[in-house]
């Protein structure tokens, strides 16, 4: 067979997930063991424009990565990928055996043309060039072809099939490899960069192996663990796995468990990547992971929900991440107008004048019911509940704010006994005891958790002149994985990890907005410990 080349990229992929802040002993100690258990390329980080600084996988140059190898190089080559928008080429020094012995040149399509005296300055400076187009699936035939033809003149050491957005399936692959095989400088290898969002990493990976039997020399990008920004990449500890079952390879797999071990897992602890069923959405749309991450922090969005706003998206739009079209997007989405003067009415005629009690789907609601208990019988005000039914309460109205919630509960068979107050973005259908209100009456943009049902019920109580408002379970978000954020595990939003320091800051400046802007003066407090109590003070 001809050889197969197992490219580790984790302190380079893996830089995105923890802004390249890897640590001078992880990197250093990665090097060492990766070259050690016999991966043949070895990609040691970035070079960038910007400064490097301790511990980054971010270099300017050649001989700021050398203090990084080991003396011994065994048989491993090292290199850095360059960003053709983020590196001026001038800066790297000529090849002088000492450091990195090749660059990947990274550029995106519109950009193909451009890059080539990049390329060439590469080749010049004596480095082996890899030639690293984005979403090699957005070329057309034609475009691909273009582009081989202008790099072959440059003998480019590899040019590799980068799988951006994760999207490729096995008929995918193979047509662009042939394409690429057939026309591709002869002595040249074929890289393969891949993403999980599909679950199809490794099976790829095995695919493009089998494919370039006889063929070509290749060269596959993996990472330890599959360490790497959104749905990660293909595991390195897998390819060496079947390339020794396969190919008796020889690779040391033991030493990439140890560095797993030591270092991988530490990040894997405080971040995450890996296949979930929002980078599946953003792969079946070839859409930019920022995308994805972006939606994922609104509290009352469902994957369907997900699915559909992508595919509101133009195509050339979800490659690219534009926060401020994604905002309106949603908001779009989610405004469903309807006339609700007779619902407000009808409500303000029970609730005005009246002591409320707002219980939230918090963890405190269990640790302290005795205290929400004490409250009701001394109080008697009005329940309403939040994106919750309990028959541990005595509910009066079911708020329902979040689309995700509201059809959770509804399958539930005591949904039907529950008068509820329903805002628009979750559903227009008009049933017995519903009340309807229009979701922009009370939503206001600006935060990424604009849509936090506790601040829409609040602002929709300032229209109904009551007497005053008690919180339970407005707790806040907590990391500690001992705590619950939710009454019931069920509540629990698994697909994601809630950056709950953020998302606290987030609701407490909305909180702060909300009194600083209301027009009503009735009393409110918290009756069961909170993040945001202080706000009220």
């Amino acid at each position: 067979m001809k050889r197969v080349n197992i490219l580790d990229c984790t302190l380079r992929d893996g830089g995105y997930l923890i802004d390249s802040q890897f640590g001078n002993t992880a990197i250093k100690g990665s090097i060492r063991g990766l070259t050690e258990s016999g991966v043949d390329v070895i990609e040691c980080g970035f070079l960038k424009d910007e400064p490097h600084q301790n511990g980054s996988t971010i270099f300017n140059n050649a001989a700021q990565i050398r203090p990084f190898l080991p003396e011994d190089r065994k048989q491993a080559s090292y290199v850095c990928l360059a960003d053709y928008s983020r590196y001026h080429i001038d800066k790297l020094e000529a090849y002088d055996g000492r450091s990195i012995d090749g660059v990947r040149a990274c550029f995106f399509k519109k950009e193909r043309y451009d890059v080539i005296p990049f390329c060439r300055s590469i080749v010049e400076k004596g480095y082996k060039l890899y030639v690293q187009p984005v979403d090699i699936l957005g070329y057309t035939d034609t475009e691909l072809l273009e582009l081989i033809e202008s790099v072959n003149d440059l003998e480019p050491y590899a040019f590799s099939i980068v799988d951006t957005f994760g999207s490729m399936y096995r008929e995918d692959l193979q047509r662009v490899f042939y394409l690429i095989h057939h026309n591709l400088w002869t002595n040249a290898k074929i890289g393969f960069h891949s993403h999980n969002n599909l679950q199809m990493s490794f099976s790829l990976s095995q695919d493009f192996i089998e494919m370039s039997q006889g063929l070509r020399d290749i060269v596959i990008d993996t990472s330890m663990a599959g360490m790497g920004r959104g749905a990660g990449n293909t595991n390195t500890e897998l390819v060496m796995q079947y390339m020794n079952r396969k190919f008796n390879s020889g690779y040391d797999i033991d030493t990439i468990l140890d560095l797993i071990d030591n270092y991988i897992d530490g990040f894997h602890n405080q971040y995450e990547w890996g296949y979930s069923i929002p980078y599946f959405l953003a792969g079946s749309h070839s859409a930019h992971v920022n995308n994805i991450s972006y939606l994922s922090t609104k509290a009352g969005i469902a994957s369907r929900d997900i699915n559909f706003l992508l595919n509101r998206l133009d195509a050339s739009d979800r490659k690219h991440y534009d926060y401020d079209l994604l905002e309106k997007t949603y908001l779009e989405y989610l405004n469903t107008q309807c006339d609700d003067l007779e619902a407000i009415e009808q409500l303000k005629k029970t609730l005005c004048g009246q002591d409320i009690l707002i219980l939230l789907p918090g963890h405190s609601l269990v640790m302290h019911k005795e205290k929400i208990d004490n409250y009701c019988e001394s109080k008697n005000p009005i329940v309403i509940s939040v994106n919750l039914l309990s028959a541990d309460f005595p509910i009066h109205f079911a708020y329902f704010s979040n689309k995700n919630r509201y059809r959770y509960w509804k399958s539930a068979t005591h949904f039907g006994d529950y008068k509820k107050i329903v805002t628009s973005n979750v559903t227009t259908v008009k049933e017995k005891d519903q009340y309807i209100i229009d979701f922009t009456r009370l939503v206001k943009c600006g935060w990424e958790q604009l849509d936090n049902s506790g601040i829409l019920l609040l602002r929709l109580l300032d229209l109904m002149d009551v007497n005053s408002i008690a919180i339970a379970g407005f707790d806040g978000y907590s990391h500690n994985t001992t705590n619950q954020n939710y009454v019931q595990k069920a509540m629990e939003k698994t697909r994601n990890k809630l950056n709950a320091e953020e998302a606290n800051r987030n609701i407490r400046s909305m909180l702060e907005d909300y009194m600083n802007t209301r027009n009503s003066q009735c009393s409110i407090k918290f009756i069961t410990p909170s993040h945001f109590e202080s706000v009220l003070v």
